[in-house]
């Protein structure tokens, strides 16, 4: 059996993930985002929470150098150990990473970045967010060998050797494709991609994605992301990719018995 990688959107509950992946140590990989923790912590110290909105429409969170730290801080320092934790008590041998670590995750920061306020196109330039550039997977692989889940999250490592936030999602891909991982699972709050994001009852088994261009069924930002990571998945020679509710009891094992939305490339 080849390796898995496993996202867990920050309003999965962790304890039915990390206890579903009993038995696959050494053939998984668990990533990480927090956006509700990030917000909460953001919150406590007083830093305010504010949203980028490309001329496109998607949002994204301003990651100025003082939310940077939040993200740094929330990520590795609250929603991690709660994984590790939990891996734990299920009896999962794991370690914790984040993109810095080893170099694992290699990203370029937009110098700029166009949003829109009041109706106008600004730039922002403080923002310290930015696209991964690479994977460095011989830490994943050295884990992997020694029977460990790695659990990844952000921040990755700049060109100029500061942290960089990352979508967590795309994380998952990019990592999925530098292990040469068979499958990619995108844990998240609903019971996969849904034809109308107000009725769960629209679920789609599965998901044709053009190798350019828009992604359908993009209404909501969470959604939006996780369909072009699984598209950059895909042409990345993941040969299976899926989004799934991690809500359910076993989400894991549903997922690799086809839970959820199955999604390809046209």
């Amino acid at each position: 059996m080849g390796v898995t990688v496993v996202k867990c959107g920050g309003a999965v509950p962790h304890e039915p993930v990390c206890a579903d992946l009993a038995g696959l140590a050494g053939r998984v990989v668990l990533v990480h985002g927090g956006g509700p923790e990030v917000d909460g912590l953001a919150g406590e110290l007083g830093v305010p929470a504010r949203t980028l909105v490309s001329p496109s429409g998607v949002t994204s969170r301003h990651t100025d150098p003082a939310m940077l730290e939040v993200v740094t801080l929330a990520l590795a320092g609250r929603v991690k150990p709660r994984l590790l934790r939990a891996l734990a008590a299920a009896g999962v041998p794991a370690a914790g990473l984040t993109g810095l670590d080893g170099g694992l995750l290699r990203a370029r920061r937009k110098p700029a970045q166009r949003t829109v306020r009041d109706g106008r196109t600004v730039l922002v330039r403080d923002d310290h967010s930015g696209r991964l550039t690479g994977v460095r997977p011989r830490v994943l692989r050295v884990l992997l060998d020694a029977g460990f889940v790695p659990v990844v999250s952000p921040p990755a490592l700049g060109e100029d050797g500061a942290p960089v936030n990352v979508d967590a999602d795309r994380v998952a891909a990019a990592v999925a494709g530098a292990l040469g991982a068979e499958r990619l699972v995108l844990l998240t709050s609903a019971p996969g991609l849904l034809r109308d994001a107000a009725d769960e009852t629209t679920v789609l088994d599965r998901c044709a994605l053009a190798p350019g261009g828009p992604v359908p069924y993009a209404a909501s930002g969470g959604m939006h992301r996780k369909l072009i990571a699984s598209r950059e998945a895909l042409l990345a020679g993941v040969p299976r990719v899926s989004v799934c509710d991690g809500r359910v009891p076993r989400p894991v094992t549903a997922a690799l018995h086809g839970a959820g939305t199955t999604l390809e490339i046209t």
